[in-house]
């Protein structure tokens, strides 16, 4: 599965007031609104994908004590595309922007991630 984690907890009450939808043309990618659950320890992006076939799933934000991680809801499940993995990378970015003290100590997606903010 797909997935990111970043070395610190992040508050998603305060990403949250932060997070701007994301567009991307082609291949389409639009991460429009995110849900928090009301303990502030998970959050949810809606995603629609379009490049060869049409994807509409969930990103889970899950922050824990030391850490946090990024990945994709298991209920919704897409086809692990190119632009689905891409998707995830994209969140991570937006997050590294508002918090650059934040980074990624493991992932599988290391393809996605630009390099100058890995360390």
């Amino acid at each position: 599965m797909p997935h990111i984690v970043l070395d610190k907890s992040l508050n998603l009450f305060d990403f949250s007031a932060l997070f701007s939808p994301i567009f991307q043309k082609s291949p389409l990618i639009r991460i429009q609104n995110m849900y928090i659950e009301s303990k502030g320890t998970s959050a949810l992006c809606s995603v629609v994908v379009i490049d060869d076939s049409h994807h509409e799933f969930f990103i889970q934000l899950l922050s824990g004590k030391d850490r946090t991680t990024i990945r994709l809801l298991p209920l919704t499940d897409p086809s692990k595309t190119d632009s689905v993995k891409k998707s995830l990378a994209m969140i991570c970015l937006q997050i590294q922007k508002h918090y650059p003290e934040m980074n990624v100590v493991k992932s599988n997606l290391w393809d996605y991630l630009e390099q100058d903010i890995i360390k």
